[in-house]
């Protein structure tokens, strides 16, 4: 069988977190696009999600980073690990999240909660800031493993 060759196999981790970055293209998010995929201890994909407005509200708020407060998207934006949460299709327990960013301190709480035990991340931009410093108390005080994962797309 002379000029055939065998596709290059992805790893799982690369499929999983290959799940979360291509949910994150479906944010309308101009400037962060986020995406997260909740992956059950079989291996089976149970929950998928990504950055944006709440249902019903997707027209009604701004993208806007400055300004005030209220005008902004930072009080009213879904984070993926939130939506995918919700949105999951089976129980989480002792689940691992894919997450294309590092989770912040009010996922953190959501994904403890969730019984999710290890967070996959691919970006950690904000890696000194107060709630990814605040997110990462949460997961050890929770035994939350973390693992970022290097060239994952």
């Amino acid at each position: 069988m002379s000029g055939f060759s065998l596709p290059q196999v992805i790893s799982k981790w690369e499929y999983f977190m290959s799940l979360a970055q291509l949910s994150a293209q479906r944010s309308k998010d101009p400037s962060t696009q986020c995406g997260a995929a909740i992956i059950n201890p079989a291996g089976r994909c149970i929950g998928l999600g990504y950055n944006g407005f709440p249902n019903g509200c997707k027209e009604v708020f701004s993208w806007n980073r400055d300004g005030d407060f209220q005008f902004t998207k930072y009080a009213f934006v879904v984070h993926a690990e939130a939506n995918a949460i919700m949105n999951a299709t089976a129980d989480t327990a002792g689940a691992d999240i894919f997450c294309t960013l590092f989770p912040c301190n009010e996922c953190a709480k959501l994904i403890v909660q969730a019984g999710i035990k290890r967070v996959l991340f691919d970006s950690d931009k904000y890696h000194d800031s107060d709630f990814s410093l605040a997110a990462r108390r949460i997961f050890f005080a929770a035994g939350v493993e973390m693992i970022e994962i290097l060239n994952a797309s």
